[in-house]
């Protein structure tokens, strides 16, 4: 271990999601909006929820369980786990010492990590902090996991359609499928109150809409520009959208991201000469003398560059979206959840060697900007074929999931909200369409002490 590791980044990735969703053209009729204000306007087909049968823990048991069984890793081979999220039901327990309980039957308690809390952001530093460690005096020699889960729900209103609930656990070690660009990521990180959650009693979030979208704008912008730079400096090279065959956000919903894409070609229109504009970007010349800080909400910027990147944004981060669209926003997974989305899309062969942008965000805020390579051995038994053959559960899942009229499911969440930190307190929703190996929660006693059960696995020892 005296040398680098090589080739240090994804192995494995494992997703849960919930077994029951809103229909978004339900939810349209059913609030009174205009019939496309969510399916069109955001870009939302359903959105998974949870009952008071699941919570952050739950969920985070349900994915790294599911993971260890699914890809036959044993505890003693995991070295650090570290937890993404926003979703706090402890001031001081992390959620990682809850998953340890599945690691001490094993004998295995030298793990190292905890949890990891900046918004959508969590999952990204989770990630970061296990390639360091991997990459790092301090490794051992064994696997790291990552993992992002959430609970995002809203307060009845214009936000509530962007709810979703997910976690996700990545294996991170070397001689990776998916291997993390090393030494040109970029970061940005400011003080700024566009989302953030003061009610330590209430799930709900305060949201300044047009400021959360200003700030995730310019942290793309800012984020983008650094890694271009960094990527000049380091390897002598140019970067613009044409360097990368698809590039990943983070969603709060899905129109955004499409928005994003095209603010990268707005980023890449800025960056070169008035003379390189007429060759390159002929149809938009007009907008010549536009400065990037202007431009958050000039519509007809937005158009322009909407109409003027749509095969671009066809090609490259649509197929990233089919999780999101599904199952809704899901913070800090949520960007993960587009990658998985990306590899269950795609062919092996489609991925081999492909280079991946993605772009990070967590309000309050934080921002990372970074790469993955995609290996080249796409062969029968290679890590990359493994990875998204073991992937290959999700859309049945996704098809398997129960349907909730929009009138349950603004009743569970007033339930969710009425007993949010109760103590004692019993759960009453039903499991009887829970998917197999979900964890649960059973009750929490008088010392706010939360107890868990498992729905069995099927015989083979996942779904």
């Amino acid at each position: 271990m005296s040398s680098w590791p090589e080739d240090v980044g994804i192995l494995a990735l494992e997703i849960v999601f919930p077994s029951q969703y809103v229909d978004q053209t339900e939810l349209e009729q059913f609030d009174g909006v205009s019939a496309g204000k969510y399916t069109i306007g955001l870009g939302q087909q359903k959105m998974g929820f949870c009952s008071d049968r699941e919570d952050i823990n739950s969920l985070c048991l349900t994915v790294v369980q599911k993971l260890l069984e699914r890809h036959n890793i044993k505890p003693s081979e995991i070295g650090r786990l570290e937890v993404g999220t926003e979703t706090i039901i402890d001031k001081s327990k992390s959620v990682k010492t809850v998953l340890m309980q599945l690691f001490e039957p094993y004998g295995v308690t030298d793990i190292e990590g905890i949890d990891t809390t900046n918004a959508c952001y969590g999952g990204t530093a989770a990630l970061f902090n296990s390639i360091a460690w991997v990459e790092s005096s301090a490794w051992n020699g064994r696997f790291a996991l990552a993992v992002a889960g959430d609970i995002a729900v809203y307060a009845k209103g214009a936000a509530r359609p962007t709810g979703g609930v997910g976690a996700i656990a990545m294996l991170v070690g070397p001689n990776a499928p998916l291997i993390f660009d090393r030494g040109i990521r970029a970061t940005y990180v400011r003080h700024t109150y566009d989302f953030y959650k003061p009610d330590l009693t209430s799930e709900y979030p305060v949201v300044d809409g047009k400021l959360s979208i200003q700030c995730y704008l310019n942290a793309l912008d800012q984020c983008y520009q650094q890694y271009c730079k960094n990527v000049s400096k380091k390897l002598n090279s140019e970067v613009d959208i044409s360097s990368f065959d698809a590039v990943i956000f983070h969603s709060p919903y899905g129109k955004l991201v499409q928005k994003s894409l095209a603010r990268l070609v707005l980023n890449d229109y800025v960056r070169t000469t008035k003379e390189q504009r007429t060759q390159k970007f002929s149809e938009l010349i007009k907008f010549n003398n536009i400065k990037l800080e202007d431009s958050y909400f000039d519509r007809d910027v937005e158009k322009a560059f909407l109409n003027y990147s749509k095969e671009i944004f066809d090609k490259k981060t649509s197929p990233s979206l089919l999780i999101a669209s599904q199952v809704g926003n899901m913070y800090t997974p949520s960007l993960y959840g587009g990658l998985v989305s990306l590899l269950i899309n795609k062919k092996v062969s489609e991925l081999a060697g492909k280079k991946i942008a993605m772009f990070s965000y967590g309000s309050g805020l934080a921002a990372s900007f970074f790469s993955i390579t995609v290996t080249h051995n796409c062969g029968p038994s290679s890590p990359l074929q493994k990875l998204v053959s073991n992937l290959s559960y999700i859309k049945p899942l996704l098809e398997q999931r129960q349907k909730i009229e929009p009138q349950k499911f603004e009743s569970t969440l007033e339930l969710r909200q009425k007993t949010c930190h109760s103590a004692p307190y019993e759960p009453n929703g039903s499991i009887e369409n829970f998917f197999p190996g979900t964890y649960y929660l059973t009750k929490i006693d008088e010392q706010h002490r939360r107890f868990y059960d498992r729905i069995p696995v099927l015989t083979n020892g996942h779904v």
